[in-house]
């Protein structure tokens, strides 16, 4: 594999300034998108402890849960509108400006939930409120995954690129964590009961904002987009011209992050909602768990983002699928032993298999795109991906529950979401070879490789 430089049209960047640059750019893209994805985790998880009777009352805490989780759906749906929006200006302006952008803007919509007043308070504008909220977030969420792991990438463009741009892949399941710890720590501050207790902590992501923000000013713009700059050669329609040149690239982008975001989602939000219904713990017992469990989701996609720079990306993520399509109904059957610590080895094997496709995915999915419109297409792939994987999940999981009540249809969705994620990333082309500061169509076609963008 060649060593590449991180160079413009100007020169090549030096190698301290590089690796600083680097350092701060994963730092920041791993802050950022913690804070990001806290809010999404956090109204996940609150959903079937809080948000589901309190905005979506009903006689049945898995029909409000349901419903709840019918909002989280609207995030998820406006994420391919916001991958759309910030991929155009991620393209056309750069990547710095546009996460700064994403930042504020989900942070705020975050911010504000905590203050929007329950069913009980204002009736029916309640639910209406925090759904709009909720489409904000999504817009944000949008632009942050592409914008994130490209700051990585483009940063390191060399052999250890996957190990480098898998590292903000730790902020989803980091988030989560830090969600857990958030609610146990509000319940502990004042009290199960409070009317703050799941409003505080929404209102303290605005100190992580503000740590973000002061992380992501201070990023230089990367060489990869330098040099388009310093050529002319942004594209004046990034969004239209991805669709055009690259759609094939954009549909197994998103169809690829089914294996992966789906199952997700069933080990973390729907699994409080089973584990205090059908396996009748605590919410502390159930808590406690996913704290522990999550922390192996937290540590694990480096580990593959680093042996898919060894062995290639594509195989270690096929291996990945495979796992998961075989895990999906043991799974629910280790569940039902209402042992704890079966329960807790259960979520660390879910959460290691999701790392196994969550760590290369990040440098496979933007690589799949040439640099000019390498933001719109991670954006887009990846939103549309989020919506159809990880906005529907919770909601089939739990529907699928509620209609069966049984845990066994949720596990075939799972081995169904893992078979559509093998099947697209065996017929993504895996571009771990590319010099990624060269447009595709300026580069010579590597062995096995599609090129699909056009010259200008």
């Amino acid at each position: 594999m060649p060593a590449y430089t991180a160079a413009t049209g100007a020169g090549q960047v030096s190698g301290d300034m590089r690796r600083r640059q680097l350092t701060r750019a994963v730092v920041a893209s791993t802050i950022g998108s913690t804070i990001e994805w806290y809010d999404t985790t956090l109204y996940g998880l609150l959903v079937p402890l809080y948000i589901g009777r309190l905005f979506f009352p009903s006689g049945d805490p898995v029909t409000s849960a349901l419903a709840g989780f019918s909002s989280l759906l609207v995030s998820f749906a406006f994420r391919p509108v916001g991958g759309a929006l910030f991929g155009h200006f991620g393209d056309r302006l750069g990547r710095k400006a546009t996460l700064v952008a994403t930042l504020l803007l989900g942070g705020v919509a975050t911010t504000l939930i905590g203050l929007v007043p329950t069913y009980a308070e204002i009736g029916i504008a309640a639910p209406i409120l925090i759904t709009v909220l909720r489409m904000f977030v999504g817009m944000s969420l949008g632009g942050e995954w592409g914008g994130a792991v490209l700051m990585a990438l483009e940063w390191s463009n060399d052999r250890r690129r996957g190990l480098w741009a898998s590292v903000p892949q730790m902020a989803i399941v980091g988030a989560t964590v830090l969600g857990f710890l958030a609610v146990l720590g509000s319940r502990a501050l004042v009290g199960a009961d409070s009317w703050w207790v799941w409003r505080l902590p929404f209102l303290l992501s605005i100190l992580l904002v503000a740590v973000g923000l002061y992380m992501r000013l201070g990023i230089l713009e990367t060489p990869a987009f330098v040099r388009l700059l310093e050529t002319r050669r942004p594209e004046r329609q990034p969004v239209l011209r991805v669709v055009r040149w690259q759609g094939r690239e954009l549909a197994l982008t998103a169809l690829l992050r089914m294996g992966e975001q789906a199952p997700l989602l069933v080990f973390t939000t729907f699994f409080l909602v089973y584990a205090t219904t059908a396996l009748h713990f605590k919410q502390g017992t159930a808590v406690i768990i996913s704290i522990l469990s999550g922390l192996f989701g937290v540590a694990c996609p480096p580990l593959f983002g680093y042996l898919g720079d060894r062995i290639g990306r594509r195989r270690v993520f096929l291996l990945g699928a495979c796992a998961m399509i075989v895990y999906g109904i043991p799974y629910f059957w280790l569940l039902g032993t209402r042992n704890a610590a079966v329960v807790l080895a259960a979520q660390i094997v879910g959460q290691v298999i999701a790392a196994a496709m969550a760590g290369p995915e990040a440098a496979l999915i933007p690589e799949a795109f040439t640099g000019r419109l390498r933001y719109s297409g991670a954006s887009i792939g990846a939103g549309v991906g989020a919506f159809i994987s990880g906005g529907l999940a919770s909601i089939i999981a739990t529907g699928l529950f509620q209609h069966f009540r049984n845990a066994t249809p949720v596990g075939i969705y799972i081995v169904f979401c893992g078979l559509v994620s093998w099947m697209a990333a065996s017929r993504l082309t895996e571009r771990s070879d590319q010099d990624l500061s060269v447009e595709y169509d300026d580069a010579p076609e590597l062995p096995g490789a599609r090129v699909t963008v056009r010259a200008r």
